[in-house]
């Protein structure tokens, strides 16, 4: 797992909050990965960030390829919106976690987490 590292996708270079990456790839990569190497993208919604990680990153990462794109917004409650690429690669499907609910995710590895955890 990296923290704001960028990664280069076929429409330029994005900054993801996290990502989480094959781990072959990261110990030679320093600052830059491909998006090949990238398993999930996430995205920490913020006021000056929130319709750029709704609307453009997740349609540059599914362009690029990446498996998964999770974007986690705080306001008015924590909530993990979890989206897998659609087999013809057009988008994420997407499945959103509210508070008191779990992730259960078992891919790409086995995660659960309740949302209301990451309360400020």
């Amino acid at each position: 797992m990296l923290e704001a590292v960028n990664v280069l996708v076929p429409d330029g270079l994005l900054i993801p909050d996290l990502v989480i990456a094959d781990a072959a790839a990261t110990a030679g990569a320093g600052a830059t990965l491909h998006a090949d190497d990238v398993v999930v993208a996430v995205e920490i919604a913020s006021p000056s960030t929130r319709v750029i990680d709704r609307r453009t990153k997740p349609g540059l990462y599914a362009a690029a390829g990446i498996p998964h794109y999770w974007r986690l917004d705080l306001d008015p409650a924590p909530r993990l919106h979890l989206g897998r690429l659609a087999p013809d690669g057009s988008g994420y499907l997407d499945r959103t976690v509210q508070p008191g609910e779990s992730t259960a995710l078992t891919e790409p590895f086995p995660f659960d987490l309740d949302p209301a955890a990451l309360r400020r």
